[in-house]
């Protein structure tokens, strides 16, 4: 009996043991630096390492995704988002480089929508209509930073309290991203936002890419695939015009893969009114993964994974070479696209979009993926 008592003690040392190994080395894998300091709350740079020794950094500014260097198909790393070397670099550059946006990414039209019979009115900060939670957004916040412990990858969960009626949006939520950075070269963004009061929302991430590398040329030898049998046109403030229109026969047929510049200079409509493609697909949501992007000259592969209904794919259409990033790289015109996963712009003064209503009885949870690999 003693014999098996020994045994059991010395088994739970062993398992208490590789667990606090396990742990230690979750923590080992995730660094932090001062960044800087925004309205007298610490600004940190996080840098986390999956085991096959590849890295993105994160800053609690904005939630944001600073770097993400992977490999191409020689071996060679390249970061391959835009982002700052310095935190004056983003409280001076582009507003939403790799942000967590909202409290309603991408455009409302003339500032204003309607909950619960009362109409709300927002800051006008993109012509006539209201873009990305308003100048002072949850892009332009030190959000707070908790490394997690015990995970089976690197993971942090960034967390910003917006109080009633900031910039115009009802309701004191709580919003939460937590970034996970798997061994398989997957940043997994986990969303959980809660209110108090009805209001609305939209949240993404505005990571703007280039599988070349940041800096090295343009996007337009990329070649993309959207999984959306249809989009969501626009009039020329970028506000749906209430149309779901079948891409079939459209250059924003991506449902084959196409190269990004192949039909971008087209004189459709749609095209003319973006200065090329600023627009959100509807999504099938049927296969595993909703979009792809490849760079046949190095062999990157970014793969979007995600529960939402829309995707809004931006070629850096506004991109004009004043901003220059990670290890002095400048962002030229078309050097950048996105790929925001989302509710449709202006749903909430277009009744027949999703619904983008949140309720204190109802939290919201959603979960996109970007992974990278080599083909």
């Amino acid at each position: 009996m003693k014999k098996v008592k020994l045994l059991t003690v010395a088994l739970i040392a062993v398992l208490m043991a590789g667990m606090v190994a396990c742990k230690t080395k979750t923590k080992e894998m995730i660094t932090s630096e001062a960044f800087g300091t925004f309205d007298g709350k610490e600004v940190l740079l996080y840098t986390l390492t999956n085991k096959a020794g590849n890295v993105i950094k994160l800053t609690n500014y904005g939630a944001a995704i600073v770097q993400i260097n992977v490999p191409d198909r020689n071996g060679v790393k390249e970061n391959v988002t835009f982002g700052y070397d310095t935190f004056g670099g983003y409280a001076g550059g582009d507003l939403y480089f790799g942000k967590v946006v909202g409290q309603y990414a991408n455009r409302i039209a003339k500032g204003k929508f309607t909950v619960d019979g009362v109409e709300y009115s927002l800051a006008l900060n993109n012509g006539p209509n209201s873009l990305h939670g308003g100048p002072t957004g949850w892009h332009s916040r030190a959000w707070d930073a908790e490394v997690l412990k015990g995970t089976d990858y690197p993971a942090i969960r960034f967390t910003y309290n917006k109080p009633d009626m900031e910039e115009g949006f009802p309701g004191n939520l709580v919003a939460e991203v937590v970034y996970t950075w798997t061994d398989e070269n997957e940043i997994i963004m986990d969303y959980k936002v809660t209110t108090d009061r009805n209001t609305v929302l939209n949240i993404t991430n505005h990571a703007y890419f280039n599988l070349h590398g940041a800096g090295n040329g343009d996007i337009l030898d990329h070649e993309a695939l959207i999984r959306a049998s249809s989009f969501t046109p626009v009039d020329s403030t970028l506000i749906p015009t209430g149309e779901i229109r079948p891409v079939e026969g459209t250059p924003f047929d991506f449902r084959t893969p196409h190269l990004i510049g192949e039909r971008i200079s087209m004189d459709y409509d749609q095209l003319v009114l973006g200065g090329g493609y600023d627009h959100n697909f509807v999504l099938d949501n049927v296969e595993p993964v909703d979009a792809e992007v490849y760079d046949p000259s190095t062999g990157r592969l970014l793969e979007v994974i995600t529960d939402q209904p829309g995707v809004q794919l931006y070629t850096g259409n506004f991109l004009d070479g004043t901003q220059t990033g990670v290890g002095g790289k400048v962002y030229n015109y078309r050097s950048g696209f996105c790929l925001e996963t989302q509710h449709f712009p202006d749903s909430p003064n277009q009744p027949a979009f999703p619904s983008v209503i949140l309720t204190p009885e109802e939290p919201f949870l959603s979960s996109t993926v970007y992974r990278f690999s080599i083909r």
